[in-house]
């Protein structure tokens, strides 16, 4: 084979390689292009959705209410419940459970009870309709009207990163419960209560919070790594009365 020859071939070689990585680039770039694409447009069919239909909760009287808290904040007994407003075990808490303990002991003024933002179930999804609920809560709670609105997401809960809870539907939440709608969106959109949300995660992870919802009686935590029973909240609430 001539020298010629032998250039000839290896300049092809050469070349063909050269091919060979640029396809790979091109196929990686265009993968984490359409990937992207999907994530944005997955964020925009879920934000341009309908808001569809909803129930209104009629609101009630709830003892002593004060910002994200019941009660008298003088009583022998603080219990803290961390929640995320997507999450299933924490709507049964709240519309079974809940009750109890107020009858039980807030409205007798035995219990101060204090509700904890703790959104963490959107912490990889790209609709953040965990941080979005509490903030739209707490912009409620600014008005204080926090119950009532805890009281709407709960009744309307439908799933984890559904689109149930999505920007639209929780300021038409805010609008039938017939808040000032102009200092809401306000609030809303500025996510003005951001720092005290995540400081309620901070207490959370240092008090040992175990998913949502952790109930702690006076600082310790009930029923770890399950949902409390009224029973079980009831014997931790007895024993810190009965000291």
């Amino acid at each position: 084979m001539s020298t010629s020859l032998r250039k000839d071939m290896k300049d092809r070689r050469r070349k063909q390689r050269q091919k060979q990585r640029q396809m790979a680039v091109l196929a990686i770039v265009g993968g984490a292009a359409l990937l992207l694409a999907i994530v944005i447009l997955s964020g925009f069919f879920k934000s341009s959705a309908p808001v569809g239909e909803f129930t209104i909760i009629t609101p009630v009287v709830h003892p002593q209410a004060n910002g994200t808290a019941m009660g008298d904040p003088n009583a022998p007994v603080r219990i803290d419940v961390f929640e995320d407003f997507q999450c299933p075990a924490c709507q049964y808490y709240s519309e079974v459970i809940e009750h109890q303990v107020l009858d039980a002991y807030v409205t007798t003024g035995k219990v101060y009870y204090v509700f904890r933002q703790y959104p963490f179930l959107d912490n990889r999804s790209a609709t953040r309709e965990s941080d979005q609920a509490a903030n739209a809560s707490m912009c409620a709670a600014d008005q204080g009207r926090f119950w009532d609105y805890h009281s709407m997401l709960f009744t309307n809960w439908k799933g984890e990163n559904e689109g149930n809870l999505s920007d639209k539907r929780l300021t038409a939440f805010a609008e039938a419960l017939k808040l000032d709608m102009g200092k809401f969106e306000a609030c809303f959109k500025e996510n003005r209560f951001k720092d005290q949300i995540n400081a309620d995660l901070a207490d959370g992870d240092k008090m040992g919070a175990q998913g949502t919802p952790s109930v702690f009686v006076n600082g310790k935590i009930v029923a770890p790594g399950k949902v409390p029973t009224f029973e079980d909240i009831k014997a931790a609430v007895e024993a810190e009365l009965n000291q």
